[in-house]
């Protein structure tokens, strides 16, 4: 292996050499927004005064000293394609501008010296060997007929447009002499020597990546002097990796802490992918006393990450409880929301009682959507924005009229949609935690004596009407009843005891479990078989009585917010799909993908929302009728658009559409990306 800092000019300069992109690498894949801060560095190096050098990274390649029969010899480049591909896009816009300008020098150096190779004899001069479909967009461009187009979606040409639209007259100097000071370290393997698949499949492999929390820490320590290094990295970044660790499974959360974290002050959800990218925007400096002002609040909050994660840290057993039974729900996206109640408490804004609500009421909204099968998915907007409709001076009730505000997919349910769903939702083949979680609360409501089921092996789940009955069981009940009970019941909370004796119990007829000596529902403690010694039989009848007392109980554990809403209280957040039209309303804001759109206009939500589709999955519109629903071109003028707008560099779309009709093509655009529960809207209050 050779590694070198090598000027770009250099290396793309080379004489007989092509740069091979091999089928095995991923495809060309940046984005316009990727190439706009590699161009942006580039005219920004370039218009120094000092020749300062820009490093942008490194690029590895397979050198066999092997020549093909044309005497070209050809470099397999494995790490560092998509830099390589926007250089040469750089230079075909340069190419491109030298023939506007009738620039013939330029225009030769630029085309002869970084793009072909002149005395290649063979029909592929192009230095760029890229993979397929980017070889045919690249050879495209290079042609100087400017009526064709090229027959269908490419990253190659949508980037090159926006480079060969950033380039012109006025600049053109400054890339060219940035280009002259971009370096990268330039890495040469020997196939024999270097072994490049195990290189490869290292600087490939995901389990070799820094993590978002090695990428901060880095950020945070490496601008720092030794001394004051040491200070940070013992009081401050030790504490953090410390506090947050899962300590049954010894794991590392120190990034999912930092994505909580910045939940809370941003109120937007970054990507697991882009903690470390969404903390440097936070935190633009890494001087150390605003390094140390910003640690010293997260050493602060991480403190009570640690309770939220390992609920045996906290002392209180009461609190302790509430947090074991979030833990066991898996309720980690109320985490951003818990940590700013867990400071409030700590702080003494609030006692221990409302934050004991609190803890309740956080259960009560995730399980009776659970009940209800409502989606998963909704939850993590809603508690990311939860902590600015704290009132402070009536902090409970208003955290109950946010939940009770909430609509459509977002919504909490009322007393009797969770008690029809809860009376026919399968109750037994849910994750064991959460059946187990359901029983345990409801045996230990009230109880003094408190039974512990979690990791109990002398309690089990029993099926009252057993999962495979004992013949008798047919003669118990007629034929009808039986078919009923087994086909509607069987699994069915109504149907589903704790008992110490399943085995004992076993598959036999209800008159046996119940009066069994010393085992049966007769002789049990457990709250839960009380009302099954008082019964003689077990049918449709008893399973009904039966649920009407869990149901009552029910209802006393994950109790309804007893709180009054104003008469004229505005709707709140509510899925696009169950909002009111919008004729005659104007918009207060709306969330996508977890970010908040500060925004009152229906149609710049609606440019807004079509520019991250299309930035996230471009070739979707092309591939379906989209494109054509919306207008989508880069020639606005030759489409006819009415009222075009950019949705990025290259495209514009129709905007000539009243609110209902961007609606109804959001609505269509959310349905084909399968992203029905991703947009979220609020109206202005009216009058």
């Amino acid at each position: 292996m050779q590694a070198n800092e090598t000027r770009v000019e250099d290396f793309l300069s080379a004489n007989k050499t092509k740069y091979v992109i091999p089928v095995y690498q991923r495809n060309y894949d940046w984005t316009i927004n990727q190439c706009r801060q590699l161009f942006q560095d580039i005219l920004e190096v370039g218009s120094r005064e000092s020749l300062d050098t820009h490093f942008i990274g490194s690029i590895v390649y397979i050198h066999d000293d092997i020549y093909t029969s044309s005497r070209i010899k050809e470099l397999t480049i494995i790490d560092g394609q998509q830099r390589l591909t926007t250089l040469t896009l750089i230079y075909v816009a340069l190419y491109k501008l030298a023939i506007e300008l009738e620039d013939e020098e330029l225009k030769s150096e630029v085309y002869e010296t970084y793009l072909i190779n002149k005395f290649d004899q063979s029909k592929e001069k192009i230095k760029l060997r890229a993979t397929d479909e980017n070889d045919k967009a690249l050879t495209f461009l290079l042609r100087e007929n400017k009526n064709e187009n090229f027959p269908k979606y490419s990253k190659v040409i949508d980037n090159y447009d926006f480079l060969k639209a950033s380039i012109n007259e006025k600049n053109y100097q400054y890339v060219l002499k940035g280009l002259g000071n971009l370096m990268f370290v330039e890495i040469s393997l020997d196939r024999d020597k270097d072994n490049p698949q195990r290189i490869f499949e290292s600087l490939n492999s995901t389990g070799l990546e820094l993590t978002q929390a090695d990428l901060i820490r880095n950020y945070i320590l490496m601008g720092l002097e030794r001394t004051q290094q040491k200070k940070i990295y013992e009081e401050y970044w030790t504490v953090i990796e410390e506090y947050a660790k899962e300590e049954k499974s010894n794991t590392s959360k120190v990034s999912d802490f930092i994505r909580d974290y910045l939940t809370l002050l941003n109120k937007r959800i970054p990507n697991k992918k882009r903690v470390y990218e969404e903390f440097k925007l936070k935190y633009p400096t890494s001087s150390f006393n605003v390094l140390e002002s910003s640690l010293m609040k997260m050493k602060q909050y991480v403190s009570h990450y640690n309770k939220l994660i390992n609920p045996q840290n906290e002392t209180d057993k009461d609190i302790k409880e509430q947090l074991e039974y979030i833990d066991r729900l898996e309720i980690n996206v109320a985490f951003p929301f818990l940590l700013k109640v867990y400071d409030d408490y700590c702080k003494k804004d609030i006692d221990k009682e409302c934050f004991i609500s609190i803890l309740e009421l956080v259960q009560t909204f995730t399980w009776r959507r659970f009940i209800c099968g409502l989606p998963t998915n909704a939850l993590n907007k809603i508690f990311m924005n939860l902590s600015e409709k704290v009132e402070k001076n009536d902090y409970l009730p208003s955290i109950q009229r946010a939940f009770k505000v909430k609509k459509g997919s977002q919504r909490l349910p009322g007393d009797k949609e969770v008690l029809e769903s809860l009376k026919v939702k399968d109750v037994y083949n849910i994750k064991s935690k959460n059946r187990i979680y359901l029983l345990e609360r409801l045996e230990n409501h009230n109880n003094s004596e408190k039974v512990s089921i979690l990791d109990n092996n002398k309690i089990t789940v029993e099926h009252i009407f057993p999962q495979n009955p004992d013949p008798k069981w047919k003669i118990k009940l007629e034929p009808a009843e039986y078919k009923a009970v087994k086909e509607n019941y069987l699994n069915t909370l109504s149907n589903l005891t704790l008992s110490g004796n399943n085995g004992k119990l076993s598959n036999k007829i209800f008159e046996e479990k119940k009066n069994l000596p010393d085992y049966g529902y007769g002789d049990s403690r457990l709250w839960l078989n009380k009302d099954l010694a008082k019964f003689e039989k077990w049918g449709i009848n008893e399973l009904e009585r039966r649920y009407e007392r869990l149901s009552s109980r029910f209802l006393e554990i994950w109790k309804y917010p007893d709180v009054e809403l104003d008469e004229n209280q505005e709707n709140g957040e509510v899925n696009i799909f169950d909002a009111e039209e919008p004729r005659h309303k104007k918009l207060d804001y709306a969330i996508f993908f977890d970010q908040k759109i500060e925004t009152n206009q229906v149609s710049k939500l609606y440019l807004e929302v079509i520019r991250q589709l299309f930035e996230l999955q471009p070739d979707t519109f092309f591939t379906t009728d989209l494109s054509l629903k919306i207008g989508l071109t880069k020639d606005a003028e030759a489409m006819r658009l009415r009222e075009p707008r950019k949705i990025n560099d290259n495209y514009y779309i129709e905007t000539n559409i009243d609110n209902n009709g961007k609606f109804e093509r959001l609505k269509q655009l959310l349905t084909v990306f399968d992203l029905e529960d991703e947009l979220v809207i609020k109206y202005m209050n009216e009058g």
